[in-house]
């Protein structure tokens, strides 16, 4: 995959043009390099504060908001239209 600096001077990885076309072509194998090379910002936003019962806070991943994100991101993989 190809890197792209951004304004704030870190490289990102872009997604390749046709990984995503065949993501949006149904490809399985596709559709899974898409969600691995999000995979970091979706557990991410998974990550919930919780606190026990002496108050210390502790971090965990909710996976239930995880599964509904992956989900999200393959409908909108396969309803993407490239023009």
């Amino acid at each position: 995959m190809k890197r792209q600096s951004t304004n704030n001077g870190s490289n990102s990885v872009l997604i390749p043009f046709d990984i995503i076309s065949a993501a949006s072509q149904g490809d399985a194998d596709a559709i899974k390099k898409i969600l691995t090379h999000y995979r970091g910002y979706i557990l991410t936003l998974s990550t919930r504060r919780l606190y026990d019962a002496s108050g210390m806070p502790s971090q965990c991943i909710d996976h239930e908001l995880r599964n509904r994100l992956e989900a999200k991101l393959m409908s909108k993989i396969l309803t993407f239209n490239i023009a």
